[in-house]
């Protein structure tokens, strides 16, 4: 008669041979994803400026964000010594983002690739 039992194996008694092929897919494994890693790293070293660059200004964002009074004092002082020339900086600045905001988007785009590319190069 039949029975409703199926053998279940305990890993340990899994036969040599597959437990060998398993040690060898396994050691596989492990160097392709250290081939992996090496060639992520040498890849990415391209970018490493790029990336210190970001935490450098992410560094002095929070910095400002910490000491606010600061670039406010600056700015006081400046409006103290010289009302006009701020005022008319500020101006330009205002008619500059204005400007820039009534562009089309595609024009923006290129604009600013054509402005990237003009400041990585000089």
């Amino acid at each position: 008669m039949w029975s409703a039992c199926v053998a279940v194996r305990h890993p340990a008694e899994v036969a040599p041979s597959a437990a060998a092929r398993l040690a060898v897919r396994r050691a596989q494994l492990l160097q392709r994803s250290a081939e992996l890693r090496e060639r992520l790293a040498h890849h990415g070293a391209g970018l490493q400026p790029a990336f210190e660059a970001a935490d450098g200004m992410r560094r002095a964002w929070r910095w400002l964000r910490a000491h606010p009074w600061l670039p406010a004092l600056g700015l006081a002082l400046l409006l103290a010594r010289r009302p006009r020339r701020v005022l008319a900086w500020g101006m330009l600045a205002w008619r500059g983002w204005r400007a820039w905001r009534r562009l089309p988007p595609g024009w923006r785009g290129w604009l600013a690739s054509r402005m990237s590319s003009a400041s990585s190069s000089g």
